[in-house]
């Protein structure tokens, strides 16, 4: 009797964790190996009785424990409706369908979803998810998928009530295909009817290199079910063994006098395992019950499914179902003055060209937010990068990931970074998502390090401010914290706010440890560094042999107490070359740009403070009066000082811009200085040429009341109405304004 607990089987007994969410992905649209780019261009116009048994039941369910617990993912936490909700045809889909392949994160989403336009967006990315070439009209993954239904439903459960997908030999084929070879005992005098199904060369699926999978009639009754070493045993495959079934080796031996090969596959369906003589295989069961339901979606990436859900409602429809995985890296450093600054590089798994001729082009729109742990927005920006290369320069990157790179500056506080990076050209999108901290004024603060496998000490960069460039040094940091034995790595690393006697008793170690065990460690005075600030450690790796490390960098006082801690992982392949990226970056030309300060001021205005909001805004707007954005955020923030008069004077020089905000601006000044015939000019004009307003609508009314003229102020509060009728405050305002008339 199988009951299913979720993610939880019972089996005769004997517990098995059934699971699918594993991470990898079976076919990669948009992911080859991590070290490997994918550039796409596309043409434009186209469980038993005693207690050995029970011994060897608790082992398998421990491991298998263990296993699940590792592969688990958090819940989502949106509201998951039951199958039985759904339309037919998704619940169709889901039970029926991608049962066997879905995994636990796509399953939880495809639940989460409201509408039937999300669900087909879904269906459409989990199949993208799986195209082995996405650029062909095919999708190779999904066509071979619905042809195994379709061979499953036409060859099994023959003697079965339900159909032949339900079937244990359904299931198997459904999920690992065709086997390359089936040996058949179905009319021997001393076995049950039995195949033997030998699969190979699915490694790459998690399974191991050759393969038995056996099924039987059990008591020669019903459809063929799986056969499992340790719950059935070799006594469950013969007709007339009368022995103990729990003697394993009795039953082995009378196995092996009809058919020795069998009686080898009945222990071990791994050939060339080493066993416990004749002892079942406990690894047979978990290629059983773990490995081979884990098979389609070990290597799927099914972090799309968690964006999907987050982003509908925020990216256009055409991206929606085209999320692809990327890695990134983010974080804060300071620049000279100690402002500040978010550096953030984003490296999708692909980057689609369109082709037009010797022209190939794709366009990055990346759009960006930062809000504060109140979920406030601090700060709000977008990106327009168009790039275009002829055939030449495409063959120069080929080979190479991609890198997009970025600097913002911040003011003080803890806060989470969302960016939205799209490809207007394949409507392809990818994000990060992170929290962030500047450092806490007056306290002694260190980063966390910064590793790169390229430093360029001499950067023709220098006098910038750009991403990854620190006094005068480009650092080449990889998300990945990957390397080679070849490279020397470079470690970075910031401190600040210490005090005079910190700066001269203080040391820096930094230890590199490998499984644990202090591999190598420097410890340095403080005072020894050129720059104490900024500090600077190269590692050769080529006697480092390839592994995973943890770097730990501590900041110690005197008595070599740590004040504070900073680790990272980084990873030394035994590869003899990595895929490094090609970059695209933003610099600022100069630290003293005034992009900087208005940007700062822009995040001290949404922060409410005004005060030191104002200094830094009228100084962009000053060194640069032309600049329209300028302009609006420093009028916007004297309207708020209550400085109508400058306001105004500063937003009537762009009166006519294409900037709908100033006009705005403009009518409230003159509003708030009792110049109502003016306001109500400019927020007319307003009207006429951007369109219909509310608060431009309201803003007239209150202005001809001001005036003594109520019919005028009725007929704009009237249309006001006309467009949002929930506004009681001016519904009451109409209704005494007719009662008065």
């Amino acid at each position: 009797m199988l009951i299913i607990l979720g993610q939880v089987a019972l089996l005769d007994g004997v517990l098995f964790f059934c699971f699918q969410h594993v991470e990898g992905s079976i076919f990669m649209k948009h992911l080859v190996f991590w070290h490997r780019p994918y550039l796409d261009i596309r043409k434009r116009g186209h469980y038993h009785k005693n207690m050995k048994k029970g011994l060897l039941h608790s082992a398998l369910i421990l491991l298998v424990i263990l296993v699940f617990c590792s592969a688990i993912s958090p819940q989502i936490k949106k509201d998951i409706r039951s199958p039985k909700d759904l339309p037919f045809k998704y619940k169709k889909w889901l039970e029926e369908e991608v049962v066997y392949i879905i995994t636990k994160k796509e399953r939880e989403v495809f639940l989460s979803l409201q509408t039937d336009r999300e669900r087909d967006i879904f269906i459409e990315a989990f199949w993208k998810q799986r195209d082995p070439t996405p650029n062909t009209p095919e999708n190779e993954f999904r066509t071979e998928h619905y042809k195994r239904i379709k061979y499953a439903n036409d060859r099994f459960g023959r003697e079965s009530p339900g159909p032949g997908w339900r079937t244990e030999m359904g299931r198997i084929y459904i999920v690992l295909g065709e086997p390359k070879q089936i040996e058949r005992y179905e009319n021997e005098t001393e076995l049950y009817p039995m195949q033997v199904w030998y699969y190979d060369g699915m490694e790459q699926y998690g399974l191991p290199t050759a393969f038995y999978v056996v099924f039987f009639k059990k008591n020669n009754a019903g459809d063929y079910v799986l056969y499992s070493p340790i719950k059935d045993g070799s006594a469950s495959l013969m007709w007339n063994y009368d022995g103990d079934p729990a003697d394993y080796l009795t039953a082995y031996r009378t196995l092996a006098q009809i058919s020795p090969r069998l009686a080898e596959i009945s222990v071990n369906l791994i050939p060339g395992e080493i066993t416990l003589g004749t002892t079942p295989s406990i690894s047979s069961d978990l290629l059983l019950y773990s490995k081979i339901p884990s098979a389609p979606t070990y290597k799927v990436k099914d972090a799309y499914a968690d964006k999907l859900l987050a982003y509908k409602d925020i990216v256009e429809v055409d991206y929606t179902a085209n999320y692809i995985d990327s890695d990134y890296l983010a974080e804060v450093f300071l620049d000279s003055k100690n402002t500040p600054f978010i550096h953030y590089l984003i490296e999708p798994s692909r980057l689609s060209f369109e082709q037009y001729e010797d022209r190939f082009t794709a366009n990055l729109e990346v759009n960006g937010n930062i809000v504060d742990e109140r979920g406030d927005l601090v700060y709000q920006f977008e990106r327009k990068i168009p790039i275009a290369m002829n055939s030449r320069q495409i063959a120069s990157i080929q080979s190479k990931l991609f890198s997009f790179q970025d600097i913002i500056p911040v003011v003080p506080g803890k806060y989470k970074l969302n960016v939205i990076v799209k490809n207007t050209v394949s409507k392809e999108f990818t994000t990060i998502e992170t929290s962030l901290s500047t450092p806490e004024p007056g306290k002694p603060w260190m980063s966390r390090p910064l590793l790169a496998n390229n430093a360029d000490m001499t950067s023709k960069y220098g006098g910038q401010l750009k991403p990854f460039l620190f006094k005068g040094v480009q650092l080449r940091p990889s998300p990945r914290n990957d390397f080679l034995q070849t490279d020397t790595m470079t470690v970075y690393l910031q401190l600040c706010g210490l005090n005079q006697q910190l700066k001269q008793e203080a040391s820096l170690e930094i230890a590199l440890l490998k499984e644990g065990e202090r591999f190598k460690t420097i410890k340095r005075k403080l005072s020894e560094y050129v720059d104490p600030a900024n500090i600077i450690e190269e590692y050769p790796l080529r006697d480092f042999p390839p592994a995973y490390y943890r770097l730990e960098a501590s900041l110690l006082d005197a008595s070599d107490k740590a004040l504070i801690t900073q680790k990272t992982q980084f990873y030394i392949s035994p590869l003899e070359a990595i895929a490094r990226p090609w970059v695209l970056s933003l610099p600022y030309t100069s630290p003293e740009s005034p992009e900087i300060s208005h940007i700062l001021g822009v995040q001290l205005f949404n922060k409410k403070d005004l005060a030191r909001a104002l200094p830094l805004l009228e100084s962009a707007y000053n060194r640069e009066p032309s600049n329209p954005r300028f302009a609006l955020e420093f009028a916007r923030v004297l309207f708020q000082n209550k400085d109508f008069v400058r306001a105004k004077g500063v937003a009537d020089r762009f009166r006519e811009s294409e900037e709908s905000s100033f006009l705005l601006i403009l009518g409230q000044c003159s509003q708030a200085l009792g110049q109502y015939e003016e306001a109500i000019s400019y927020f007319k004009t307003y009207l006429t040429r951007f369109g219909t307003s509310i608060s431009a609508l309201n803003s007239i009314g209150d202005s001809y009341l001001a005036l003594g003229d109520k019919e005028e102020a009725l007929s704009a509060f009237e249309k006001s109405l006309q467009l949002e009728p929930k506004q009681e405050k001016i519904r009451a305002l109409v209704k005494s304004l007719k009662e008065k008339k």
